[in-house]
C-alpha cells in the first residue's frame, strides 16, 4: 500500500504534472548537465584524434594565454561589457515602461492591435533583422541615410563602418526585437494585482499617475527583480549572431567581443581547449553575478530565485 505522504503516492497523485515536466527536465539533462564534462578540456591540450581522457593535461596555460598572451583580450572583455551595461541601462526598462502603457490603455481593441504589432518582430529571426538593418542603414539606399541627406542636408553616414556607432545601433535593433515581447510577464504580474487597491486607491484621492506609481509599479517588483537576476547571468555573452551578421574590420574596435573571438578561434581556428577556456570564464562570472545579485535581493526584499 502506498503512503498518503510517500514520493510514490504524490508522483501518482500529480503523474500528469510530472509526465508535463519531463521533456523540460530531459532537455537540460541532455544538453546542459551531460555536456559539462566537456569543461575538462579547457585545462587540455585538446585533441580530437587522442579524445578527452587522453589528451595531455596543461592546467591553467589557456587562461593565461587568453589574460596576458592574447593583446586583444582586454578589449574584448571590455566591448563585452560595455554592450551588456547598455543593454541593462536601455534595454532592460523598456518592456516595464511599455507594459505600464499598454495597462494604461483604455481603448480594448488599440491595446490589442498595439500588443501584437509589438510582438511581431520577436518572431522574425536574426538574420532577417541584421538584414532589415544592413538595408536600412546602408549609405547608399537605405531610408536613414536618405532622410538625413533630403530632409537634414547631411552628407550619409556609413553607420556599420563606424565604431561609434555600432554599440547604439545593436542596442537599440535588441530594444526594437524584443521590447514587446518582453511585456508578457509583467503583464501578467499586472494582472494578478488586486483590483480592490485600485479602488481604495482611488477614493483616498489618489489619480492615475500615484495608481500607477504606487500599485502598478511595485506590484511588478518582484518580476523585475527574478528577471535582472536571470539577466546577469549572462552578463558575459552577448546576442553572438546578431554581432556576427552586423561586425566587419571597419567596426571591430566596438563590435568585437569574447563570443566573436571564441567563434574564430574555436571554430575556424580548431581550438577547442582555448575556446573552452574562455567560455569557462564567461560561465564562471555569471554564476558569481547570479549568486551575488541574489543574495542582494533575498537580503533587501521577500523576492529571489531562492
Amino acid at each position: 500500500m502506498i503512503q498518503r505522504n510517500g514520493i510514490g503516492y504524490v508522483l501518482k497523485k500529480h503523474r500528469a504534472l510530472y509526465l508535463l515536466m519531463l521533456p523540460g527536465i530531459l532537455y537540460y539533462i541532455i544538453f546542459k548537465y551531460v555536456p559539462m564534462y566537456g569543461v575538462i578540456i579547457a585545462f587540455q591540450d585538446y585533441s580530437i584524434g587522442r579524445g578527452v581522457l587522453d589528451s595531455k593535461f596543461v592546467g591553467f596555460k589557456h587562461f593565461i594565454e587568453f589574460f596576458y598572451v592574447n593583446p586583444d583580450s582586454w578589449k574584448l572583455i571590455r566591448n563585452t561589457v560595455m554592450l551588456n551595461v547598455y543593454d541593462l541601462l536601455f534595454h532592460f526598462p523598456a518592456p516595464i515602461i511599455l507594459a505600464i502603457l499598454f495597462h494604461e490603455l483604455k481603448n480594448k481593441m488599440f491595446k490589442r492591435i498595439a500588443q501584437s504589432i509589438s510582438y511581431m518582430p520577436h518572431f522574425l529571426s536574426t538574420v532577417v533583422i541584421a538584414g532589415i538593418l544592413v538595408t536600412f542603414l546602408s549609405p547608399q539606399t537605405g531610408i536613414i541615410n536618405f532622410l538625413l541627406v533630403k530632409v537634414f542636408g547631411m552628407e550619409p553616414i556609413l553607420f556599420l563602418g563606424l565604431p561609434e556607432w555600432f554599440r547604439a545601433i545593436y542596442v537599440s535593433s535588441e530594444i526594437w526585437q524584443k521590447i514587446g515581447w518582453g511585456t508578457i510577464l509583467y503583464l501578467a504580474a499586472i494582472a494578478g494585482i488586486d483590483p480592490t487597491l485600485y479602488e481604495a486607491a482611488k477614493m483616498d484621492g489618489a489619480n492615475r499617475y500615484h495608481q500607477m506609481r504606487h500599485i502598478t509599479f511595485i506590484g511588478m517588483v518582484p518580476v523585475m527583480i527574478i528577471l535582472f537576476v536571470l539577466t546577469l547571468g549572462h552578463f558575459m555573452e552577448t546576442g553572438f549572431q546578431k554581432i556576427l551578421l552586423l561586425y566587419n574590420s571597419m567596426n571591430y574596435e566596438t563590435s568585437d567581443v569574447i563570443n566573436t573571438f571564441v567563434y574564430r578561434r574555436g571554430i575556424l581556428d580548431a581550438d577547442f581547449s582555448f575556446a573552452t577556456a574562455v567560455g569557462l570564464f564567461q560561465s564562471v562570472i555569471g554564476l558569481i553575478l547570479v549568486i551575488g545579485a541574489n543574495r542582494i535581493a533575498r537580503k533587501h526584499s521577500e523576492t529571489s530565485l531562492w
